[in-house]
């Protein structure tokens, strides 16, 4: 399961099924009632949980924990908006998604003195810009957005998002974008020059044309299902997340990810508590287990993300803290931004412009 794979596990995990295929097993979930005190719901992205940390938390607390996913962070909003998410006390927005969740007074104030280990955070990850003294949240993951490619097919390289524009006829039909709006627009908006986040109609329309001109030549907005397509030789390289990349190059020593020149997103996912979580003690106790730096170290090594935690990343093997897929170095993420809030006019003008570019 991706970092933005959509599955949807409530029913299974309800029922008490297991679902050993996707590295989820929870037939430990009783199936008998349970008091608010010993069960934990938390909305979180797939991949970002396993067997063996659930396993691990409830040997330590006691706390079962039922996790359902959601595919995007729009998607995950609007469930809580319709009031659908009540029964969750922990959920894992990514940045820009926590600074709109602040804005519409979703979001308990953590008390900081229930929780350990904030000392233990990176500096960028101490005070960021969408959540100021982490009053709302604490980062538990971050990564890049850029392109995994074939070395033995694709030479030389790609260094920028220009490659896929001036290599349009050997890549057609063996390319792919992701699936997500912001992303492909604002890579497209960053080769141009702009800002990952414009709001000004005239960038946006000018990343739009620049699309156009790419559309003949992709074989599908498409976040997942790259990565059997890459592994076969289908694709020639794609659009992804690095954490994404990182483990489809554990398969295939011949692909490699490189971070655009011209500069991509960073996103950091988080871990919050809504206002109407109903197991508060019980989502403190996972906040502070998942900052314990041999939990984070070893959710990283095996999960594939990176760690904002440095207490954690020193406990990484060498091997891993020098990987620059997951790790970059300061000077290649220097002409990055991570997404932020967009006006809801503007939301809809990306969206507009993104029917038209995928059904065409």
């Amino acid at each position: 399961m991706r970092r933005r794979q959509f599955l949807n596990l409530s029913t299974a995990a309800l029922s008490g099924l297991a679902l050993s295929g996707c590295g989820w097993t929870l037939a430990n979930v009783r199936s008998t009632v349970q008091t608010a005190d010993d069960l934990l719901y938390i909305y979180t992205w797939a991949g970002y949980t396993d067997r063996e940390l659930i396993e691990a938390f409830y040997q330590e607390t006691q706390i079962r924990v039922i996790a359902d996913v959601f595919s995007s962070n729009e998607e995950m909003l609007a469930k809580l908006q319709a009031g659908a998410g009540g029964a969750y006390s922990l959920i894992y927005p990514s940045d820009y998604m926590v600074r709109r969740m602040i804005d519409e007074q979703l979001l308990l104030e953590l008390d900081h003195d229930r929780i350990a280990g904030l000392d233990s955070l990176f500096p960028s990850f101490e005070s960021p810009s969408y959540d100021p003294d982490n009053r709302h949240s604490i980062p538990i993951s971050w990564g890049t957005t850029g392109l995994v490619f074939n070395t033995t097919v694709l030479n030389p390289s790609p260094e920028d998002w220009t490659y896929l524009w001036e290599n349009q006829q050997r890549l057609t039909r063996r390319a792919t974008l992701l699936n997500d709006p912001r992303e492909v627009f604002g890579a497209t908006l960053r080769m141009l020059g702009y800002s990952y986040n414009s709001t000004n109609p005239q960038e946006i329309r000018a990343a739009y044309n620049k699309l156009v001109e790419l559309r003949p030549s992709i074989a599908a907005f498409d976040s997942d299902a790259w990565r059997p397509q890459i592994l076969s030789g289908d694709l020639k390289i794609a659009m992804c997340f690095s954490s994404d990349a990182n483990e489809v190059i554990q398969e295939d020593p011949d692909l490699a990810y490189v971070l655009p020149s011209s500069g991509s997103s960073i996103w950091t996912d988080a871990l919050v508590i809504p206002r109407t979580a109903p197991n508060v003690d019980a989502a403190y106790a996972w906040i502070n287990f998942m900052q314990r730096p041999e939990v984070a170290a070893r959710i990283g090594e095996r999960l594939s993300f990176a760690t904002p935690n440095k207490a954690a990343f020193a406990k990484l093997p060498e091997s891993v803290q020098t990987n620059t897929s997951l790790f970059p170095p300061d000077s290649a993420l220097e002409k990055s931004e991570s997404l932020q809030p967009i006006p809801p006019d503007v939301g809809e003008l990306y969206n507009r412009y993104w029917t038209r570019l995928t059904s065409g």
